[in-house]
C-alpha cells in the first residue's frame, strides 16, 4: 500500500506536524510507503495533481478541515483514486458529517483498514466553483466575511454575528427553477445543501444526505428573532431547525436568479457576487474511503 498525504498546515490554525509524526512512525512499522504534498497557496492544484500522477497511490489522505477536504476532493475528480479524511481543521463539518473518527490518528488507522470505498457526491456551482457541504446566499453569507476576519471562533462568535445580521436583513426576492418545480419568493437566506449541519454545528437541512444522488436547496423565508434571543446559545443546536420557516426542495440540478448581484459562499469560502447561480450535482463524482459506522452508505 502506498499512501498519499494532502496537507494544509495552516487550516484552521492547528499545527499538522504532531500528526503527520505519529503517521510516518505508524507507516514505517508497518512497511506502507508515503508521499506528502504541503499547500503553499501557490499554484496548489497543478502542484498536488504533479505529485498525485508521480506518486501513484493506493489511497490519498487528506490532512486539514473543511477547505482541505474539498480541495483534495476536486483534485480526484475523475482520477479514480480513493480519499480518507483526517479532520484536522477548525470546525471538520464535513468529517463529523461523513462519520469520521475525531481522533487524527483513529482516522488515519480507519483509512489504512478500511477496504470500504463508497461515492461522496459534489456540486458543480455555475460550471466553475465546487461545494461539498453548504453554500448560500443570505445572512450566512454576510456573515461568514466578518466571522472569518475575528481572532475568535467557534459557535459564540458564530451566534454573535448571526444576531447582529438577523437584526437589519430583509428579505430579497428569488425564483429557483429545478427538475420539477419553479418557485418564486422573498428569504433570508437561500441555501445549498450536500449535507445537513454548518461546520459551526447550526443544522439548516435535516433530511440532507451526501452520498444519495441529491442535493437540498433550502429556502428559509423568515426566523424567530426573539425565540432564538430568548433561548441564546441553546438554539444552535437541531433546535435552531424548529424557528425557522422553510422551504425544502430535493433535487440533481437547479438555478437561482436574483433581482440584483448577491454575495454566495461556498464551503465557509466567500466567491463572489452573483446573479445567476447554477448548481448540478455530481453524483458520487468522490470516491470516499469510509467505515461501517458511516450511517449514509448503502450496505449500512
Amino acid at each position: 500500500m502506498k499512501l498519499l498525504f494532502i496537507v494544509n498546515p495552516i487550516s484552521g490554525g492547528v499545527d499538522k506536524e504532531p500528526f503527520l509524526k505519529q503517521a510516518e512512525t505508524l507507516c514505517k512499522n508497518y512497511g506502507l510507503e508515503y508521499d506528502i504534498f504541503k499547500t503553499t497557496g501557490v499554484n496548489d492544484h497543478e502542484e498536488a495533481l504533479k505529485v498525485l500522477h508521480e506518486s501513484k497511490p493506493t489511497k490519498v489522505i487528506s490532512v486539514g478541515g473543511d477547505g482541505t477536504t474539498l480541495f483534495t476532493s476536486i483534485l480526484l475528480l475523475g482520477t479514480g483514486y480513493p480519499m480518507g479524511i483526517i479532520p484536522l481543521g477548525s470546525a471538520n463539518g464535513m468529517a463529523t458529517e461523513l462519520f469520521v473518527n475525531p481522533s487524527p490518528i483513529e482516522a488515519f488507522k480507519d483509512i489504512i483498514m478500511s477496504d470500504i470505498v463508497e461515492g461522496l457526491d459534489i456540486l458543480k456551482i455555475n460550471n466553475e466553483f465546487y461545494t461539498l457541504h453548504i453554500g448560500d446566499v443570505g445572512i450566512n453569507a454576510s456573515i461568514v466575511d466578518s466571522y472569518e476576519k475575528d481572532e475568535n471562533r467557534g459557535m459564540t462568535t458564530y451566534a454573535k454575528y448571526f444576531m447582529e445580521e438577523l437584526k437589519q436583513l430583509k428579505p430579497f426576492p428569488i425564483k429557483v427553477v429545478t427538475n420539477e418545480e419553479t418557485i418564486e419568493t422573498h428569504v433570508l437566506m437561500s441555501a445549498i445543501c450536500n449535507s445537513r449541519k454548518y461546520g459551526t454545528g447550526v443544522p439548516l437541512n435535516i433530511v440532507g444526505n451526501p452520498m444519495d444522488g441529491k442535493f437540498e436547496i433550502v429556502l428559509i423565508e423568515s426566523i424567530n428573532l426573539s425565540s432564538l434571543l430568548k433561548a441564546g446559545l441553546s438554539a444552535f443546536d437541531d433546535k435552531f431547525y424548529d424557528n425557522q420557516t422553510s422551504q425544502v426542495l430535493s433535487t440533481s440540478m437547479a438555478e437561482f436568479i436574483f433581482d440584483t448581484p448577491r454575495l454566495l459562499q461556498l464551503d465557509g469560502e466567500v466567491i463572489g457576487k452573483f446573479k445567476n447561480i447554477s448548481i448540478e450535482l455530481l453524483a458520487g463524482a468522490v470516491n470516499l474511503i469510509t467505515t461501517g459506522k458511516n450511517k449514509y452508505i448503502k450496505n449500512h
